[in-house]
């Protein structure tokens, strides 16, 4: 064996946060000829399939309360997350949505607190999310401080990281079920889409596949249904389950720095030094925030 199954965990958890860190790339792009809306439907569209082919098993019904949960799960983490996420892009950078998504493990945090009842932040947890704020602050002005830039978009990445928490809280719960993770994804896609159907009229959505035949367009949207979201999640537990939540989970924070890497040699999108202290203070503030969590004494 080339690998230990340790080394191996780790090199597939990068490849992992590699991709992620495109996916802002790959919808800005995608932007250009598609609404939020039309991104969002397909790209879940093509991972449910994807999970389908992962896992072609059956998954029953499981009683009203244990599907609420997973409702519940679909409409934040799939529909209100990611719409408010490729939306934000049409308003502001993707270096600028990269990194400011990267708050929504401090959001869980918080929620964590009064939803699962089991942790509570040290007093340096608040000192991180100071530090979030201030890190925040300096990346949405980059440099310019004048108010040119429409804050718009970035009130759209705050919420998306607002949707993110709640749907890491119900996702926890669902967890403790014990069922197969890309069974459960797969339920938590088929709501997510089911509630994109109102906003496919609300928001305009057009069935015009003539665009899939830009090669740009169709590699993008194949990139983040099935590589981005349907087998990166496959690929991040499978590390996980090889090395370890923890250990795993602090590659997440790469994300934003691979981000701001691709959209300065793809988009072209400006970046100083006044942004660069920004990310620092942003990723140290989500370091310190989750890095000092304690459990309660019973």
């Amino acid at each position: 064996m080339l690998f230990s199954s340790r080394t191996k965990g780790h090199l597939i958890a990068l490849m992992t946060v590699f991709i992620w860190g495109i996916t802002y790339i790959a919808t800005k792009v995608l932007l250009t000829d598609f609404k939020p809306i039309e991104i969002l439907f397909f790209r879940f569209t093509l991972g449910y399939i994807t999970l389908w082919l992962l896992a072609p098993r059956f998954f029953a019904w499981q009683g009203i309360k244990q599907e609420l949960m997973f409702l519940g799960a679909g409409f934040c983490g799939v529909t209100c997350y990611f719409l408010c996420e490729n939306i934000a892009l049409t308003y502001t950078t993707a270096s600028n949505v990269g990194v400011i998504t990267t708050l929504a493990p401090v959001f869980t945090a918080i929620l964590a607190i009064f939803f699962l009842k089991a942790e509570k932040p040290a007093k340096v947890f608040y000192i991180g999310c100071l530090f979030g704020m201030i890190g925040i602050a300096l990346i949405s002005f980059n440099g310019q401080f004048v108010l040119s830039v429409n804050p718009l978009g970035d009130l759209l990445a705050v919420f998306a990281c607002l949707f993110w928490a709640c749907y890491s809280i119900l996702t926890k719960k669902s967890s403790n079920y014990g069922y197969n993770i890309i069974l459960l994804t797969r339920r938590f896609f088929f709501y997510g889409l089911m509630f994109m159907l109102p906003a496919l009229y609300l928001f305009g959505f057009e069935w015009n596949f003539s665009r899939f035949e830009q090669p740009i367009n169709l590699m993008n949207i194949l990139f983040l249904g099935v590589g981005a979201s349907a087998i990166c999640f496959a690929s991040w537990n499978y590390a996980v389950k090889l090395v370890g939540a923890v250990k795993i989970s602090i590659y997440i924070y790469l994300v934003p720095i691979l981000t701001i890497i691709n959209a300065v040699l793809i988009l072209d999108e400006p970046f100083t030094w006044i942004a660069a202290i920004g990310t620092l203070f942003t990723l140290g503030g989500v370091f310190l925030s989750e890095g000092k969590i304690k459990l309660k004494k019973h």
